[in-house]
């Protein structure tokens, strides 16, 4: 296994900055393309307070499976210049676009054996990406399949009900106060606004509130496996079965009853207050196989069982 740094160009000519790991052994190699989830995230999915660290542990299980793994840096991130606070949602999506003609232009990938992986908004994205014709399998961590202001008016929900029985007699105020930052976000036409003081992406907010993910899943053909963790209090793990309705090929999804949305697994109560804890923890090594396992069975079936 081997890391390659590969800069890929968006549709407005800003170079995003990413890796390519490549598995040992000759090519071309099958490849996936790796999404992340919301936020200023670099190419691994961490950010200077939060640390998935999703990218190099995936990239590893898939290279052991002779698969090559594409990360990038979101702009205003690591080596890709630009104003994150100013990308949009859909300029997001774009630039994965950009970063999938890259992979499959590559000589030492198969063009005919592209997967893509996408984490939460990566998910959706990873959606979108499902009909594009380079894309030959797709994977769905913590995907939701609903309008996006109901996906978000959900996770706040479920996020009050976790506030410390000291700030609960506060929730009617919070939940006002949230529902006129809504409104006062709908109504902007800038890309960054201020909320209580803070800078913030209106642009991202504005395109995710009406982004409808349920359109791009009725258009995948090719093979889907998606997976949700039971304590997942972002995303609604009964999207699973709407995703499966939707979806028109072959479709695989799976309810982890002790996983959360950081794809860690948490016996306890599900808690954002969990979170600092288990980030300390590794990505669920078991979700890192199956993902692997079922991706090599569809991009190489002739040796999914071979590890290189």
């Amino acid at each position: 296994m081997r890391d390659v740094d590969l800069t890929a160009i968006a549709d407005d000519g800003l170079p995003l900055g990413g890796t390519l790991t490549l598995p040992s052994g000759r090519g071309p190699h099958p490849a996936v393309l790796l999404l992340h989830g919301s936020g200023r995230l670099d190419r691994d999915a961490n950010t200077s307070r939060l640390r998935m660290s999703l990218g190099p542990p995936l990239a590893a299980a898939l290279a052991e499976r002779g698969i090559a793994t594409l990360r990038y840096d979101r702009r205003g991130v690591g080596a890709t210049p630009g104003d994150w606070l100013a990308t949009g949602f859909t300029d997001n999506l774009r630039d994965a676009t950009a970063a999938l003609r890259t992979l499959a232009a590559r000589p030492d990938i198969r063009a005919d054996a592209i997967g893509v992986v996408g984490h939460s908004e990566g998910a959706l994205h990873a959606m979108s990406l499902g009909s594009h014709p380079q894309v030959a399998a797709v994977v769905l961590l913590a995907g939701f399949a609903r309008l996006g202001e109901d996906a978000l008016r959900r996770q706040a929900s479920m996020l009050a009900r976790d506030l410390p029985a000291l700030l609960r007699p506060l929730m009617p105020a919070l939940r006002a106060f949230a529902t006129r930052q809504l409104t006062r976000i709908k109504a902007t036409r800038a890309d960054v606004t201020r909320v209580a003081g803070r800078p913030i992406n209106a642009r991202w907010m504005r395109e995710l509130l009406i982004h409808d993910p349920r359109l791009d899943l009725a258009d995948i053909k090719v093979p889907v496996l998606a997976i949700t963790g039971g304590k997942d209090i972002q995303v609604d793990p009964a999207d699973l079965e709407e995703i499966r309705r939707l979806v028109r090929g072959e479709v695989e999804i799976h309810l982890v009853s002790d996983l959360t949305h950081l794809l860690r697994r948490d016996p306890g109560p599900a808690s954002a207050r969990s979170y600092p804890r288990l980030l300390r923890q590794p990505v669920d090594p078991d979700l890192l196989t199956q993902v692997a396992a079922w991706l090599a069975h569809r991009l190489h079936p002739t040796d999914s069982l071979r590890l290189r």
